[in-house]
């Protein structure tokens, strides 16, 4: 004697379900989902470790929509940030060279070989 089996066949889906996988993710990623949860530590009422997690799984378009972009600015994942990072950081340093070169003007040529004369004698008769 057989009995029927209970459990669905695993080759087809499940009756009244015509979703398959790739629609669930389709619309998961259209819609977004949010996953939040805090993790607590405690020992004798104090407080030793608290880990926040949030994960939001999201298109990127629909994660744009919410505000959601630092993938864009982050120099480790985004080469236009790390190009713009450069360009900055260059025009600190440029701006930097001008204030000091406004403190101590350049000298001419003759007189800066001058002072170098000067210091390597002052030095111990060094050659330049």
């Amino acid at each position: 004697m057989s009995f029927p089996s209970r459990l669905p066949d695993a080759r087809s889906p499940a009756e009244g379900s015509g979703a398959n996988l790739a629609d669930i993710l389709e619309r998961v990623l259209d819609k977004g989902v949010v996953i939040a949860g805090d993790i607590r530590i405690n020992l004798l009422d104090i407080e030793l470790l608290t880990i926040k997690l949030r994960l939001v799984v999201a298109s990127v378009d629909r994660a744009k929509e919410m505000g959601i972009d630092w993938w864009e600015s982050d120099p480790s994942l985004s080469s236009g940030a790390r190009s713009r990072e450069l360009r900055e950081e260059n025009e600190r340093l440029r701006a930097r060279i001008a204030a000091l070169e406004e403190e101590r003007p350049a000298l001419p040529a003759r007189e800066a070989a001058d002072t170098r004369d000067r210091q390597a004698n002052e030095r111990g008769g060094e050659e330049r």
